[in-house]
């Protein structure tokens, strides 16, 4: 592979995308709640996620209540929308965020997340990708 071709795909990776995040059609096609799972394992073993495709990167955090707005602010600056939140303390806490998936941006995010679930007194619990069936 050359280096027009990695730059094309690095690039790629910045544009928008058109899936709808909330498409109830949607379906996971990796997951790992394992801290000591790799990513790449992950994805090389999972089941119906197509590389270079858009999917939604979702992060399971549990957050003390009273710092659920707190993490949402500071995550919405890296583009993570909030899927849900419940009414309970500690708070499950998904935050979620559509782009293409690879194993290196995976395990940079899921560190990203489980950092800021910790300086928040918080815990991550693990991380999900959604996909269209095809």
């Amino acid at each position: 592979m050359g280096a027009d071709s990695w730059w094309r795909r690095f690039l790629r990776r910045d544009t928008p995308t058109q899936l709808d995040a909330n498409d109830p059609s949607l379906i996971v096609v990796a997951s790992s709640f394992d801290d000591a799972e790799a990513c790449s394992a992950v994805l090389n073993e999972a089941e119906g996620w197509v590389a270079d495709r858009p999917a939604v990167l979702r992060h399971h955090l549990v957050i003390p209540a009273a710092q659920v707005n707190a993490v949402q602010v500071i995550a919405a600056q890296d583009g993570y929308d909030t899927a849900s939140v419940d009414e309970s303390d500690p708070a499950t806490l998904i935050l979620q965020r559509v782009q293409v998936l690879d194993a290196l941006h995976c395990s940079q995010e899921r560190s990203r997340m489980a950092g800021l679930a910790q300086r928040h007194d918080g815990n991550a619990l693990g991380w999900d990708a959604l996909q269209p069936a095809h």
